[in-house]
């Protein structure tokens, strides 16, 4: 089935050849990079120009934090706090590993 808007598609694009919009276009001529995940590379390019990381590269972010924040810190309390914190985020942070490796 085609899509509702292909004749559309078709003209908006059909004009712009017409303009020129595709000459020089950097990369002519050349084949397209390899893709190891076709279905996904749309969604891939994405997430990574968007800034997107893995969650457990974004869990290790937050210990670093975390170290930074203890380093600095004398309260007692707070330390024990930030102790516990901590513990909970390599727990975090080696499940999220083990994720991402059979994903």
């Amino acid at each position: 089935m085609d899509h509702p808007l292909i004749d559309l598609i078709n003209q908006k694009i059909a004009q712009a050849e017409s303009e020129g919009a595709f000459d020089n276009l950097s990369g002519a001529g050349r084949p397209l990079p390899a893709c190891d995940d076709p279905e996904n590379a749309l969604f891939n390019r994405l997430i990574r120009e968007n800034g997107a990381v893995p969650e457990f590269v974004a869990l290790s972010r937050e210990l670093a934090a975390l170290r930074a924040e203890l380093r600095d810190c004398s309260d007692r309390t707070r330390r024990g706090d930030l102790l516990r914190d901590m513990s909970m985020m390599e727990t975090r942070i080696e499940v999220a590993k083990q994720a991402f490796k059979k994903g």
